[in-house]
């Protein structure tokens, strides 16, 4: 692959790991098709290897940003219809209020789910304070497998 091709699917993977933060794109697909695309384009031994790395990482820290958190949520009491609640909000908030909207509309509502269910606003804040530390985590995960992937592209391509 030329070095303009190369420059491409690094901008491709950049824009992957800005959407694993700001999900306005799904990050770790675009991470993945871009270095499918530039496996396909090289055709090497050594391309299909990296790429199996990057899929790797990404399987990895895909399984692992669901189950690490949701764990923590199951051991807390904190039920899956609050977090939908507030996910649900935080779409509806990040187009009302772009970007920041995102993260309002989610705690606002985890926080409503939480206080319609134990009727008491101390512990639907707790609640929501543990669901919002979940979801920070879940992205921190999603992040780390996106930036190795990512890395590990970079670094194949250097070789190659």
């Amino acid at each position: 692959m030329n070095l303009l091709g190369e420059l491409i699917v690094a901008l491709v993977i950049v824009i992957g790991i800005i959407g694993t933060v700001l999900p306005i794109l799904p990050g770790v697909i675009v991470i993945f098709g871009a270095v499918l695309a530039w496996a396909i384009f090289e055709n090497t031994t050594l391309a299909w290897m990296i790429f199996l790395i990057v899929t790797g990482f990404i399987v990895i820290t895909g399984v692992l940003q669901y189950t690490w958190p949701g764990r923590s949520l199951r051991d807390a009491g904190i039920p899956t219809r609050s977090i939908v609640a507030g996910l649900i909000l935080a779409v509806i908030g990040f187009f009302v209020i772009p970007v920041i909207g995102l993260f309002i509309g989610f705690v606002g509502g985890t926080f409503l789910a939480e206080t319609a269910r134990v009727r008491r606003a101390d512990a639907a804040w707790n609640a929501t304070v543990h669901a919002t530390k979940a979801v920070v985590l879940s992205t921190l995960i999603q992040l780390l497998g996106a930036l190795a992937a990512g890395a590990t592209w970079a670094i194949g391509a250097w070789v190659l």
